[in-house]
Order: structure tokens, then C-alpha cells, then sequence
């Protein structure tokens, strides 16, 4: 069942509080209610519309089974991101984009291996048969593909769906997915252009407050989805 925020708890969290005017994108103007002290008030109606639509969609591939490559990469949310896929034991990217994530998935793959492969010989000790100096390459090596796939370990192959936090941020996600045909769900804030996005969520997308009530709503949805038979 949809744990869908009241436009009261939208407002408390300042989801309506879009960027500058002078800031603004032409195409978000349907979503817009007005203007205060110079700040676009993004239309919380239509915002929790939205935010159904989308939850429908992220039940419906939940309940299937389908992945969702959640991707949030600003200061703000990357944590929150990461903290929300792996309790919905989805992939996250947390770090920045690296390129051909979707459309070269076969290299990703090969690094996932890699990653995975060092982990366990880590794990199990196998790294002992190395000189201090290896041991400490390897480790790095390590560190170093942690920040490129680590949230990806349970992925597969192309993800069924990704959602976005900041379409102006993750450009590079958005155009690849396209590429893919990969339908996008996204916060789309009043300095964006959120046409090609299957499910656009008018909201603030730099609040604390709001990161947490969005993706509090989406944990709260889906880890209460039955997958089908």
C-alpha cells in the first residue's frame, strides 16, 4: 500500500519551495503555482499526484521482481540514497556517474566480477600469499572499484527502471537510459526540463527534510510489496 506523504507533511518538509525565478525552466511552468520573495512555489497538488503515479509504477516492478538502480549523487542525498536501495536490496550509485554504466554494462560487469572476486579473496584470506606491498595495491584497488560499483554488486544487468534525484546533476544517467529505452523516475525541481521522464515528481530537490520524506515514502512503499509468484 502507497505510504504517500499529505500535502501537509509536503509543505512542513518545503517540498514546494522551488529555485529563483530567474532560475527556472519554461517546461516545469505546469507545475508551478506561483512565485514568493523571488522563488518559484512548485504546486504540492500535483506533486503528490505525481508521486502516486510513480509509487504505482515502483510497486508494480517491485512486486515483479524488477530491478530499480536508485542514483542520487549531490552532498544531500548520496548517503540517504544508499541507505534506502540497500534496505530495499536495490543497486544504488551514490558516487559520480561513470560513464557507460548502462550503455557498456558488459565493462561494468567485468569490474563487478572484479570487485566481488577481490572481496571474497579479502574475506577468506587468500590475500596472506601477497607481500605487504601487494596486499596494500590490492587494497586500494579495492577502494578504488568500492567507489565505482559497490553499489552495483546485486545488479545483474540492466536495471527495469532508475530512479533520479536531481535531473541536472545526473545527465549522463538520464541519456543513457534513454538510449536503453530504461524508463526514469525523477525529482524534478522548478530549474529543470523534465521532458523524456516517464515519471516526473515536482518537488524541492535540495531540502534535508524532503530528501527524507521522499524516500522515506518509497522505503515505507515498497519493503511492504509482496513479490508475485
Amino acid at each position: 500500500m502507497s505510504k504517500i506523504p499529505s500535502i501537509e507533511q509536503m509543505l512542513k518538509s518545503g517540498m514546494h519551495f522551488g529555485h529563483r525565478t530567474s532560475k527556472w525552466h519554461p517546461k516545469m511552468a505546469p507545475f508551478i503555482f506561483g512565485k514568493r520573495n523571488g522563488v518559484h512555489i512548485i504546486d504540492l497538488v500535483q506533486s503528490k499526484q505525481k508521486f502516486e503515479d510513480a509509487l504505482a509504477f515502483m510497486t508494480k516492478l517491485t512486486e515483479e521482481g524488477k530491478t530499480i538502480l536508485f542514483v542520487g549523487t549531490k552532498m544531500q542525498v548520496k548517503e540517504l540514497i544508499k541507505k534506502t536501495a540497500t534496505d530495499l536490496n536495490q543497486p544504488y550509485i551514490c558516487e559520480k556517474w561513470m560513464g557507460g554504466t548502462l550503455t557498456n554494462f558488459l565493462v561494468i560487469k567485468k569490474l563487478i566480477k572484479k570487485y566481488k572476486d577481490l572481496l571474497d579473496d579479502k574475506s577468506t584470506g587468500k590475500l596472506s600469499r601477497y607481500t605487504k606491498k601487494e596486499q596494500l595495491e590490492i587494497s586500494r584497488e579495492i577502494e578504488k572499484l568500492e567507489l565505482k560499483v559497490g553499489g552495483l554488486t546485486n545488479m545483474n544487468k540492466l536495471p527495469d527502471a532508475l530512479f533520479i534525484w536531481d535531473i541536472k546533476i545526473e545527465k549522463t544517467a538520464i541519456l543513457e537510459a534513454k538510449k536503453k529505452n530504461i524508463p526514469v523516475v525523477a525529482i524534478c525541481d522548478t530549474n529543470t526540463n523534465p521532458t523524456g521522464i516517464k515519471y516526473p515528481i515536482p518537488s524541492n530537490d535540495y531540502a534535508t527534510k524532503t530528501i527524507k520524506l521522499v524516500l522515506n515514502a518509497i522505503k515505507d512503499t515498497l519493503s511492504g510489496v509482496k513479490k508475485k509468484a
